[in-house]
């Protein structure tokens, strides 16, 4: 391609336009791509989102209560279960774009299996609301083996201080066309109704498919061929010799607290039932406000430094969900549905960051040949700490949602200075 004016080519400029970042010119078509395929997958996932739409969906269809209620631990632990199994396998591919690539489009093929249960289900199939739960097991595995590969396939073709922008944008870019879904719904353009919410599925469906073969088009740099799949005991000392990496999964344990805390605002701001659907869309409006604004600033931040990234990020998150726990006990809600939103917004805004610095921590603290490893360690010990905390929700019921955001609140800010005690990855030279 030839350069354009200023010595930068086409693909330079855009790559910049799009991530704020100075691309290398053998990286900034593979930047592009990863911009608009993981901004398809970003809006699949807001799409195929189990806490809100599938579980409206699964009510819609008349699933019981417990059956809704599996549909998270199915999620989390179908996507982070299975990672110290695949994770040899990851590592030993040639190519981890392509493992991606059949990623994305499993998880495209399950999300249509989903859609196509719902609209039998619409129909009258006794059968759909099982068969909808079987395909989100099976999409969940993709997405485990999504994570694995992605933050590989990032380092292969996007050099280090343009990775988290590269992140940061996609974010901002799906969560701004997941808003305009929102949107809809809650003004009543789109009618809240089983059959049209199965239709969002299936379009999710087909942006994962179409992100599986936009991954393929990757130019990215081979691994070599005479590495070998590590197994289980390599995996269990990487953790036993990883200072760096306990000291990661610690922090990140701890900074569950961001993405468990969600239900429970909207537990405590009393827009819970399945009547509130106005609430329901303005909370749907909020969150996906708070990664639009924050997404590309988070990412841009985390290239600089992620471990600072992840203590500001920590810090905020306590002093959002305290503040929701201090209201919560001093007025009994959060100020109705705007204060809720307001709550549920700076929290989200923390959420991402989090996300985003630890995404991006993790890629840049790796070698190529432990990246996928890390990874997979990180991530199944991370699952576990989420089941655990998934089984202290009896717990809660006894001390309330805001003793339980007071608690989010306190693991977030033991979190922010030890997120600081963590080696800085950016470190170049």
């Amino acid at each position: 391609m030839p350069p354009s004016t200023g010595g930068r080519s086409t693909a330079q400029r855009l790559a910049g336009a799009a991530t704020g970042a100075d691309i290398a010119p053998e990286s900034a078509r593979s930047a592009l791509l990863h911009v608009a395929c993981l901004s398809a997958s970003k809006l699949a996932d807001a799409l195929v989102e189990p806490k809100l739409v599938l579980a409206w969906l699964l009510t819609a269809l008349g699933a019981s209560a417990g059956a809704v209620g599996l549909l998270t631990p199915i999620r989390e632990a179908g996507a982070l279960a299975p990672q110290l199994l695949l994770a040899p396998r990851v590592a030993a591919a040639p190519r981890s774009t392509r493992v991606w690539a059949l990623a994305a489009a499993g998880q495209g093929l399950c999300a249509l299996a989903i859609a196509a249960a719902a609209l039998a289900g619409a129909s009258g199939w006794s059968g759909a609301v099982w068969a909808i739960l079987a395909a989100l097991a099976a999409l969940s595995v993709f997405r485990a083996l999504a994570s694995l590969s992605f933050k590989d396939a990032l380092a292969r073709t996007v050099e280090k201080g343009a990775r988290g922008a590269v992140g940061g944008a996609a974010a901002s870019v799906g969560a701004a066309l997941s808003i305009g879904f929102a949107l809809a719904l809650a003004v009543g353009w789109l009618p809240l109704e089983a059959r049209v919410v199965a239709g969002a599925v299936a379009a999710a469906g087909g942006l994962w498919l179409l992100a599986g073969l936009g991954a393929l088009a990757h130019v990215e740099r081979p691994r070599p061929t005479n590495s070998d799949a590590p197994g289980l005991p390599a995996l269990a000392r990487a953790l036993v010799e990883g200072a760096e990496l306990r000291r990661f999964i610690l922090v990140r344990a701890l900074l569950t607290a961001t993405a468990l805390a969600p239900p429970y605002l909207v537990l405590l701001s009393g827009g819970g039932a399945a009547s509130g659907l106005g609430d329901l869309g303005a909370l749907m409006l909020a969150s996906a406000a708070a990664a639009i604004v924050s997404g590309y600033v988070w990412g841009r931040l985390s290239d600089r430094s992620s471990r600072l990234t992840l203590a500001a990020a920590a810090a905020l998150a306590a002093l959002a969900l305290g503040g929701a726990a201090w209201t919560g006990w001093t007025t009994g809600g959060l100020g109705g549905p705007i204060g809720a939103a307001g709550f549920l917004f700076a929290a989200q805004i923390a959420y991402e960051g989090v996300r985003g610095a630890r995404k991006t921590h993790l890629t840049d603290m790796s070698d190529d040949d432990d990246r996928a490893l890390n990874t997979a360690l990180s991530n199944t010990a991370i699952g576990l700490v989420l089941l655990a905390a998934g089984g202290l929700a009896a717990l809660a019921e006894i001390a309330g949602a805001g003793a339980t955001l007071a608690a989010f609140a306190a693991a977030c800010a033991l979190a922010a200075p030890l997120a600081l005690t963590l080696d800085e990855a950016q470190r170049t030279g």
